[in-house]
Parts: structure tokens; C-alpha cells; sequence
């Protein structure tokens, strides 16, 4: 959350910094569609800290962006991605005996305010290129999966912390409201195309991208009640600590931290509409 925080400030500051006297003069609003391409990563019980850390995977999507002014841009983009980490690549040796792994593939809508750092305009020869930053809302869907023998498995369903059993909570959603921020660059590289390079961070407000959140549930009540696929995927550990016959209630991650995951793009957008004037400035 103190990052959220700490990037609309700066939000603000740049807002503070835009050149009033612009006003006066003419803009031609225009439209962008795009095609977008990237990767996926996520921070969570799995992955703690790194960034672009883990399986990185392309992903794909499309874009729409109205820019309002030299300064003010709001798009709406879908973008499909997969993020994918083990804690077999971990250097810490608690996660490495724990075993866990896990892919996701998530899609997410979202809506972001965009504020470029200087005045740009695509097409523009004068205005041709900009740091960006922004700010928005997403709804994202999600399916986190993990391995066994060959095959992918979905992990919502089985419940691996004994989530829709008798001893349980409900089983987690696979809907989620995110919200994305982030930087890029945006540039011309012709009277009507751009490109745009983004690395944008999402907030969520679930602890289950990786299927990760509490305490091993008991083997017994999720193999009566669940199956035994359940209680496999539930616990992988190399071993188990003193004479304990499982895990049933130790830890097996950290409810106090919520997931995030990152989309990372390249944008090839066209102008729609007119082409751009010799008028920009007047």
C-alpha cells in the first residue's frame, strides 16, 4: 500500500508540473488502437521479493487510448498472461523443502488515466516522445494450476488448504479487482504509428494467485473429502520436521501478504480517424 501511495504523489507532483500556458493552444484529440505483447511475473509466497524472477512467459492483448490532451491519455486494454514460479528456485531452505510450484494464467481488463511527463502527440514531429506514468482499475480472472506427474491440475477446485471441506473455508474466487500503475515510454515512429514499452505492477486483494495463503490442512478430512489428488498437491514437502506424521496445521504461507503480478509490454498502436493536421500548435 505505500507504494500505491507513494506513486500518486508523484502523480500529483507531475500533475503540478504541467505547462499551463498550453492551454490556450489547439489540440487535435486523437484515438489509438494497438496490439500489445509481453511478459508476467508475480510477488507472492512463492516469490517474495525479485522482480522478473521465475518462468517468464509471452503474453498477448489489445489496447484502445483516447488522448485528451499533450499531457492526458485514458486507455482500456485486455491483456492474457501467465505468471509461473517453484519454490525449487528459491535460496531459501524452508520454501525448497516445501516443494510448492505453480502456474497461472490470468486475463485481465483494465481502465488506466496515463500522464505524460512532457507534451506528446502522436504524429507529431515536435511532440514525438514521453515518459508516462499511471494509474487505474482492473478485473482480472485467474486459474492456478500445478504439475503432477505430467499434468496440469486446477488447485482451486481441490481445496489444497482445505478450503470447501468441513474444517474449511469457502473455496477462493478466480475473480478479482486489481489495480494497475506503473511507468513507459511512449514514442512516434511514423505520421500515424507508435509504440509504447510499459512496466506496470498490479495490486490485488486475494492471497491465492499461487494457491498459497495459510496453514496445511489435515490429510484425513481432505482425502475423505476432496480426494486424494487434494492432499498431494496440498503438501510436496521433501520432509517433515521431528516425528511429525504430516503438516497438518503448520505453516505453509503468510496470510498477512496479499498478491501481486506485473504485466510488462510492448504496444505497436495506429492513429484512427484523420491523420494529423499541419495545425497542432495554432
Amino acid at each position: 500500500m505505500r507504494l500505491i501511495v507513494a506513486f500518486i504523489s508523484c502523480l500529483f507532483l507531475l500533475t503540478a508540473g504541467i505547462d499551463l500556458s498550453a492551454q490556450g493552444k489547439k489540440f487535435e484529440t486523437s484515438r489509438e488502437f494497438g496490439l500489445v505483447a509481453g511478459t508476467s511475473y508475480y510477488i507472492g509466497d512463492i516469490n517474495p521479493y525479485q522482480h522478473f524472477n521465475g518462468t517468464l512467459r509471452v503474453g498477448g492483448g489489445a489496447m484502445y487510448r483516447e488522448n485528451l490532451d499533450k499531457r492526458w491519455s485514458i486507455k482500456g486494454q485486455v491483456f492474457y498472461g501467465t505468471i509461473e514460479a517453484t519454490d525449487a528456485d528459491s535460496d531459501d531452505l524452508w520454501q525448497q523443502n516445501r516443494n510448492l510450484s505453480f502456474r497461472n494464467e490470468i486475463i485481465e481488463g483494465s481502465v488506466t488515466v496515463e500522464l505524460n511527463y512532457v507534451d506528446y502527440q502522436i504524429g507529431n514531429r515536435k511532440d514525438p516522445i514521453s515518459p508516462y506514468v499511471f494509474l487505474g482499475l482492473g478485473y482480472y480472472s485467474h486459474k492456478p494450476q500445478a504439475n503432477y506427474l505430467g499434468r496440469w491440475y486446477e488447485l482451486q477446485p481441490l481445496g489444497t488448504e482445505g478450503q470447501g471441506t468441513s474444517e474449511g473455508e469457502a473455496l477462493y474466487s478466480l475473480n478479482g479487482v486489481s489495480i494497475p500503475f506503473g511507468v513507459g515510454l511512449k514514442a512516434n515512429l511514423f505520421s500515424i504509428v507508435a509504440i509504447s514499452l510499459e512496466w506496470g505492477m498490479r495490486k490485488t486483494y486475494t492471497d491465492y494467485l499461487d494457491d498459497v495463503s495459510t496453514t496445511y490442512a489435515n490429510p484425513a478430512v481432505l482425502a475423505d473429502e476432496s480426494g486424494e489428488l487434494a492432499v498431494i498437491l496440498s503438501d510436496r514437502s521433501l520432509g517433515l520436521e521431528g516425528d511429525l506424521e504430516n503438516n497438518a496445521g503448520l505453516q505453509r504461507g503468510d496470510p498477512g501478504r496479499r498478491d501481486w503480478f506485473n504485466f510488462t509490454t510492448v504496444t505497436l498502436s495506429i492513429r484512427l480517424g484523420k491523420p494529423p493536421t499541419s495545425c497542432w500548435n495554432q
